[in-house]
């Protein structure tokens, strides 16, 4: 079995908080919301146990990347809610690993996983962490336009078959307009990233503080 290697693991603003500890980046990463190194950080750390742990019980490589990012979006939600202290009565200490150990046996045996040719997720094209934060980016835009961008993204709809559909749903949009509005998608898209993930992820130039 082979684990994916994760290019920003590479990059200089993750790589500067690898000094950190666990309970470190977790208080971090909750009071930096609008922040993502903190937990691609994490991420970087830990996704060699839980790809190894669910590629054991996944029925194909592909089912298993996509349970993989599938189980980082669930960390990625109850992350902020981590209270490590809570353990502080029990017999056991609750560290961080253990609770993504725990996290992800959740995930192996409650998610239900599509069939493989259902599948549209590429691990190599979306890390885990930049498809939490792109999730979160879309949850902000308008529903239309978040449409939008699925149907071309997820579905490679043409503009003809987006502007057909959104006309039967009542939308008076041409498919004309259709790359207009794909265009003012990607952009807003991109702009509610948090700016160090646009800089890990695509590249772009911090902005100076």
């Amino acid at each position: 079995m082979q684990i994916p290697h994760f290019p920003e693991a590479n990059h200089p603003l993750v790589k500067s908080l690898f000094h950190h500890s666990d309970q470190e980046l977790l208080d971090l990463f909750q009071s930096h919301p609008e922040a993502g190194k903190y937990f691609t950080a994490m991420f970087c750390r830990y996704s060699p146990i839980v790809y190894t742990l669910i590629r054991h019980s996944a029925r194909s490589p592909v089912q298993a990347d996509y349970l993989f990012a599938l189980t980082w979006r669930h960390i990625y939600y109850e992350l902020g809610g981590l209270d490590l202290s809570d353990a502080e009565s029990s017999k056991e200490t609750l560290t961080l690993q253990n609770w993504l150990i725990n996290m992800t046996a959740f995930c192996i045996n409650d998610l239900e996983l599509p069939p493989t040719e259902a599948i549209h997720y590429s691990l190599q094209a979306t890390s885990p962490p930049l498809w939490c934060y792109i999730e979160q980016a879309l949850e902000q835009m308008p529903p239309v336009l978040r449409l939008m961008v699925l149907m071309a993204q997820t579905f490679h709809w043409s503009e003809t078959r987006i502007a057909a559909y959104l006309q039967a749903e009542g939308e008076a949009i041409a498919p004309a307009e259709v790359a207009n509005f794909l265009q003012e998608g990607y952009l807003m898209l991109e702009d509610k990233l948090p700016a160090d993930v646009r800089a890990i992820y695509l590249g772009e130039d911090l902005p100076q503080s």
